[in-house]
């Protein structure tokens, strides 16, 4: 059995001895550990823990471009590299265009998939609920994306109508979560 389908088994039996249901994972761990299902990993390799950390501040780092836009500063390519998968990181600033290509088209990649298994997910829990009214799921997001950029300007015409634009300098290496 992988990690993951221990996990999968230990939140079924977590489920079946009537614990609280939705559940955080935190506290699936905790019973888990209670009931001697789980123990906590020896400590991570230090190199690979701080490679970690690095992945998730680069992935958190987002600036304001000229338009007052928030954009999110480091994009990354998953390739196969000495027989194993890596990720490669770059700036948007300074990145080649093939590695920008590549990570807009590995993210668009996982948004669909993200999107045909919520179709799925919806398609089964009505099948599954045949007598409630089925829940309809709109995959088609070019209006949201129409709304949000209409909000954004409206909130940009707001601000610049109260004080003066700020410089896109004025945000540099500011990290958001």
């Amino acid at each position: 059995m992988t990690r993951a389908e221990t996990w999968q088994d230990i939140f079924h039996r977590y489920e079946a001895a009537n614990m609280p249901i939705p559940a955080k994972a935190r506290d699936v761990a905790d019973w888990a550990v209670a009931q001697g299902l789980a123990a906590p990993h020896p400590a991570m390799d230090p190199m690979d823990q701080l490679a970690d950390e690095c992945a998730r501040a680069l992935r958190e780092e987002y600036e304001m471009d000229s338009k007052g836009r928030r954009y999110r500063v480091n994009h990354a390519v998953r390739r196969e590299s000495c027989g194993s998968q890596m990720t490669f990181w770059a700036d948007i600033r300074t990145a080649p265009r093939e590695h920008m290509v590549g990570a807009f088209a590995q993210r668009r990649k996982q948004i669909v998939g993200d999107c045909h298994q919520l179709k799925t997910d919806v398609d089964c829990f009505n099948i599954l609920r045949p007598s409630e009214e089925p829940i309809q799921m709109v995959i088609d997001f070019a209006k949201d994306v129409q709304e949000i950029e209409a909000m954004e300007l409206e909130g940009l015409e707001e601000i610049s109508s109260i004080a003066p634009r700020p410089q896109v300098a004025q945000f540099e290496n500011v990290v958001h979560p």
